[in-house]
């Protein structure tokens, strides 16, 4: 799904026009991305939580060239899923594969 297609899909759930829908989606995810940037946790309860997790410096490796490269520290955006989302994207059946049937 592309940005695109959310856009979409929020003006048909919502009967709306394009643009009311582009200005949803834009500032649903400004909205996460300034929290992000503030060094703020976002959770969304059902779905999952996004938060900031800080990288140390190392010494990484040039592939093409194998000569050493100083990488600095940085701050990378991270997603953790909920349980909910998790067991919507992985349902259990009644009787899986692994085990067997009487």
């Amino acid at each position: 799904m592309t940005k695109a297609d959310l856009v979409e899909e929020v003006t048909q759930l919502g009967d709306l026009t394009r643009r009311d829908g582009e200005v949803i989606v834009e500032t649903i995810f400004d909205s996460v991305i300034q929290a992000l940037k503030a060094g703020d946790k976002i959770e969304i309860r059902g779905f999952g939580s996004f938060r900031i997790r800080q990288r140390k410096p190392r010494t990484g490796r040039n592939p093409k060239t194998g000569a050493k490269v100083e990488v600095p520290a940085k701050r990378v955006p991270y997603f953790k899923p909920s349980k909910e989302l998790r067991d919507l994207v992985n349902p259990k059946d009644e009787a899986s594969p692994a085990e067997p049937t009487a």
